[in-house]
């Protein structure tokens, strides 16, 4: 079977501007592990089982731990268009817009390119960038 090329194959270029856009999904979740838990909570100077109570919803597997939204959908951290826990943002947000999902196909990414501005900006991602990134 002839594998298809990927349209990301001469790469793509993405640059944060911190528009908060993708941080305002009202159909989004944000999902964490323990680790990122515990590195959210020191930010926030807060003891772990703090932060559990206070900003994290667990899903009913009993093992994904979930951000709580806002009512609006936005996420919990977002303050004035900025996160209040960057340095310390799980894996999910570290990797947007280089999401499975949003790379499936030229049509998706220009899609997404819709609401974050920073696509077709910035640095040129490789495609063994981007692939290393899909892996993490």
């Amino acid at each position: 079977m002839k594998k298809k090329k990927k349209f990301y194959r001469n790469g793509l270029t993405f640059e944060c501007t911190a528009c908060g856009n993708c941080c305002t999904k009202s159909d989004g979740f944000v999902v964490l592990d323990e680790p990122e838990a515990s590195k959210i909570a020191n930010v926030l100077n807060i003891s772990e089982s703090e932060f559990l109570e206070t900003y994290v919803d667990v899903l009913p597997d009993a093992q994904t731990l979930n951000l709580k939204s806002l009512s609006n959908g936005d996420c919990i951290f977002l303050k004035d268009e900025k996160c209040q826990v960057y340095e310390a943002r799980p894996m999910q947000c570290r990797t947007f817009p280089f999401w499975p999902e949003n790379l499936k196909s030229l049509y998706r990414w220009k899609h997404v390119a819709k609401e974050c501005p920073g696509i077709g900006k910035g640095k040129l991602f490789s495609a063994k960038e981007i692939e290393n990134i899909l892996d993490k």
